[in-house]
């Protein structure tokens, strides 16, 4: 199957006090404000095509519990049935997962959690089902981290939690290369290649891309699909641009 025709972009809204930010290799020392609305921001997303939102609470994923719900209930409120959202962002506990689900999101993200307890993701896949979890690793010097912005958090191999968790029957995994993230470094290519060669789930790149060129190099690469933040804001991609090269892409190769 060509890898295009099934690539998820996604469009990312990090809320933080209850403003669009995006940090600088998750630092939260490093955050740079984008706008005061998230729903204004949310609403110019579908304007430009998106079928994808990526949602994370930041507030939430440093305290280890949710802090923003009524507002991610209010991004999929103002976007319901023109796009789906996913949330992701201190999701550590099943009352948590379904308190996300709750909102009215189409998945969630959990990260930490799953990296240090497998049996966890097992549980969530099986009672909501693969296509509602999505696990999200960060990665710093090839290993998958838990609260990747912290400089000395205990790690794994990459490819050991992706291989763990998809024995957990985990099948999308979402890949952010800590070194690269708000950098507008590019993405890291051969991270992505070598998890993709596991053949164990999709996985969604995270973390640099910064152009167009950079989304086809993604999916060209076999990744399910890519989140991108800081390039939108600052104007190095064109969200309608990028929708629609994606789906010149598609057309070509099918």
């Amino acid at each position: 199957m060509n890898p295009v025709s099934t690539f998820e972009l996604l469009p990312a809204i990090d809320l933080r006090g209850g403003r669009v930010v995006r940090l600088r290799q998750g630092d939260f020392g490093r955050e740079t404000a984008y706008g005061a609305d998230p729903r204004l921001v949310a609403r110019g997303f579908v304007d430009a095509g998106a079928s994808w939102i990526h949602v994370v609470d930041l507030d939430g994923a440093r305290a280890g519990e949710p802090r923003q719900l009524d507002l991610a209930a209010m991004i999929v409120a103002e976007t319901l049935g023109r796009l789906r959202v996913e949330l992701g962002g201190g999701l550590r506990t099943p009352e948590a997962v379904a308190g996300a689900l709750a909102t009215g999101v189409a998945r969630v993200a959990v990260g930490t959690a799953a990296i240090r307890d497998p049996g966890f993701a097992a549980r969530l896949v099986e009672h909501h089902g693969p296509e509602r979890i999505v696990a999200s690793i960060d990665v710093r010097d090839g290993l998958a981290l838990g609260e990747g912005w912290r400089e000395g958090s205990p790690g794994l191999p990459a490819a050991d939690a992706v291989a763990w968790l998809a024995d957990a029957g985990v099948a999308t995994f979402e890949v952010t290369a800590i070194d690269r993230d708000g950098l507008l470094a590019g993405p890291d290519l051969d991270l992505l290649g070598s998890l993709v060669a596991l053949d164990r789930g999709r996985i969604i790149a995270s973390g640099g891309v910064t152009t167009v060129a950079d989304l086809l190099a993604v999916a060209a690469a076999g990744c399910g699909g890519a989140i991108v933040g800081r390039a939108i804001y600052e104007g190095r991609i064109d969200l309608a641009e990028a929708v629609r090269a994606l789906g010149d892409a598609q057309s070509l190769d099918a």
